[in-house]
């Protein structure tokens, strides 16, 4: 990180000094040289530093002059913002061709919408008019999995001018997978199925990244993305499973294992380091949910990793392959689930409802942190420090709740607002910080995106009726020491 202000060194900064440099840092960066030492920390907590950090983030909002802190009241807007706690978000709609296919994979990035219909991919530019700038129709067959990576972890990668671009990637039941980003294309073919899994992240074998991919063949092929393996990417193939790969993870603690889920809710490690004349070895444990469900959720961190199936989160200590703990739902299926366990939070959407559990605690239903009701089965599900974001298909809306307290604060149409009194729908959900899009269909304009951004709003939502959802528990429950 380099400072605008050359001969001194980060301990002579003072508050003035270190509030020009907050002009081009972040609220993360500040904080961090917060964490250097002690005089670093008296600066950057002084109210001129965040007064540029409120400036630069809202500069059409008038800095209050009050009791607080200016840095506790970035906190508290920032907060409020990544809340959706207002009723003035900046919004767009995109209407689709009634013809084709609803959307039924839906992913932000910084500056753009990317959805699937059938075998095409589409990306919007996001701006006060969603615009389509791209097309792929490079897969003959349904998209079956969408992922983006790193522009600069691909073979695609050209300049430092695209340093923070991302990389689109995407599987098919036309057996093969495909890259894409601006225009070009890349084709990996060697499945003999349908491709039905994308790892969650690419993995490192030191030298350069892999992309792991599963399908209907039961196998996992693992390609490189050395721009040098152009000609020759398939790295080796995995077998083991014994059914259709479900879902794929890296393990966080080891960015070279693997873990995979199929069907028959079978759990394998594999080391990707492994050579690859020697792929019976590349299993390096397995264990068996005995689940009564196939596998809809896996989320690595640490050293376990949360696998939910059927009725139940299953946590499996990867240097064990031993079951760490079990959340079981008795006689209800999960239907969607988000976990973040850096909060020590797990949230499962059921039939009628969402469940938010503190994994620290007795996995009973008595112990959960919230229940927040829904008017129909909770298939769509975000879940962040902030906010619990869920949506049933027939209702035509989703809900926001804040993780903390279980309160909801905010309902966000599927629609526009001035036609909410027809019938509308949602079909998919993808939430980045303060935005929002969802995909679903009105009753008077058929299939449509609605792209939402708290970041600028200033009006307070005020929501009519009386609180829908259960809490147990104080308002704050921080970690344990």
């Amino acid at each position: 990180m380099s400072m605008p202000l050359p001969g001194r060194t980060l301990v002579d900064l003072d508050g003035d000094a270190l509030a020009h440099c907050a002009r081009h840092l972040g609220a993360r960066d500040v904080a961090s040289l917060a964490m250097a030492c002690r005089p670093l920390r008296a600066a950057a907590y002084c109210d001129a530093v965040w007064y540029h950090l409120y400036r630069g983030q809202w500069p059409f909002q008038q800095v209050p002059r009050g009791a607080l802190g200016i840095r506790e009241l970035y906190i508290r807007r920032h907060t409020e913002v990544h809340q959706m706690k207002f009723d003035d978000p900046l919004s767009s709609i995109y209407y689709l061709d009634p013809t084709e296919p609803t959307p039924s994979h839906l992913m932000l990035d910084r500056n753009g919408v990317w959805f699937s219909q059938g075998p095409v991919v589409k990306r919007l530019r996001l701006g006060l008019d969603m615009e389509l700038v791209e097309t792929y129709r490079t897969h003959s067959a349904r998209i079956t999995c969408m992922r983006l990576f790193p522009l600069i972890d691909t073979p695609l990668y050209r300049s430092d001018a695209h340093r923070n671009e991302m990389a689109l990637v995407t599987s098919s039941t036309d057996r093969t997978v495909r890259l894409c980003w601006k225009g070009q294309s890349r084709c990996y073919k060697g499945h003999s199925g349908p491709v039905t899994a994308l790892a969650d992240k690419l993995l490192d074998d030191g030298e350069c990244k892999i992309l792991a991919t599963g399908g209907e063949d039961c196998t996992i092929r693992l390609w490189s993305m050395n721009t040098r393996a152009k000609k020759h990417p398939l790295i080796s193939t995995l077998h083991g499973h014994e059914k259709t790969l479900s879902l794929l993870s890296v393990a966080w603690h080891k960015s070279s294992l693997l873990v995979s889920s199929s069907k028959d809710t079978k759990v394998k490690v594999w080391d990707t380091m492994a050579p690859p004349s020697s792929v019976s070895s590349s299993c390096v444990g397995g264990a068996h949910l005995n689940s009564s469900g196939p596998p809809i959720a896996i989320k690595c961190y640490e050293s376990l990793c949360y696998i939910a199936a059927g009725s139940e989160v299953t946590a499996i200590d990867l240097r064990t392959m031993k079951k760490a703990s079990v959340l079981a739902l008795r006689n209800q299926r999960i239907l969607s689930c988000e976990m973040l366990p850096s909060e020590w939070l797990i949230c499962t959407g059921i039939k009628d409802k969402a469940l938010l559990w503190d994994i620290r605690k007795p996995q009973e239903l008595k112990h959960t942190v919230a229940e927040l009701h829904s008017d129909g089965p909770v298939t769509l599900l975000h879940l962040d420090p902030y906010k619990v974001v869920m949506g049933a298909p027939w209702d035509g809306q989703v809900h926001v709740w804040e993780t903390r307290t279980g309160h909801l604060v905010n309902r966000l149409s599927c629609d526009e607002p001035v036609k909410s009194g027809g019938r509308s729908t949602v079909s998919a959900m993808a939430v980045d910080g303060c935005r929002i899009v969802t995909a679903g269909s009105s009753s008077t304009r058929g299939s449509l995106l609605h792209y939402q951004d708290f970041l600028r709003s200033s009006v307070p939502v005020a929501l009519p009726g009386k609180e829908v959802s259960k809490f147990w528990g104080s308002q704050e429950y921080d970690d344990e020491d």
